[in-house]
């Protein structure tokens, strides 16, 4: 058996979990909450053949205030990053820099609480990530970062 079939559907079965732990009737969000919407954004690009890593990100911020993460990029790989929130009527994203802070994602998207960036790193070295709650009806807005390579 690949390793490749072996991670996807480990991926798939932790989803499954994470769905079920974060149903309805959770008061406040916690970053498990959040990870299970990144999780859902990366579905796609898990079926294009990439592979989701053990590693995350995590926390609240408040609207307004973009959060920085460094984080070590190499040539001839291309990555995802997927950032979720379970607060209803946020709206979230995901940019990813390169060390001169110039904007490097190839692809950008955002739906409801997901958002998503796509790089293909032209060489190895450090990229910044910023997240940032655009708007949120919290004060506070709990969010998490997932990221996957191929």
């Amino acid at each position: 058996m690949k390793r490749g079939f072996f991670v996807k559907r480990t991926f798939l079965a932790t989803f499954a979990a994470f769905s079920l732990l974060s149903g309805p009737g959770t008061a406040r969000g916690t970053i498990d909450d959040a990870l299970s919407f990144a999780l859902e954004a990366a579905q796609g690009s898990v079926k294009e053949g990439f592979t989701v890593r053990e590693e995350y990100w995590g926390g609240d911020l408040p609207s307004g205030q973009p959060k920085p993460i460094a984080h070590q990029l190499f040539k001839g790989n291309e990555y995802w990053f997927w950032m979720g929130t379970d607060c209803k009527g946020a709206k979230i994203s995901v940019h990813v820099y390169d060390s001169a802070g110039k904007l490097a994602e190839d692809e950008f998207w955002q739906k409801g609480q997901k958002a998503a960036a796509r790089i293909r790193p032209k060489r190895t070295g450090t990229y910044y990530l910023l997240v940032e709650i655009e708007k949120s009806p919290d004060e506070r807005t709990v969010w998490s970062l997932a990221y996957g390579f191929r």
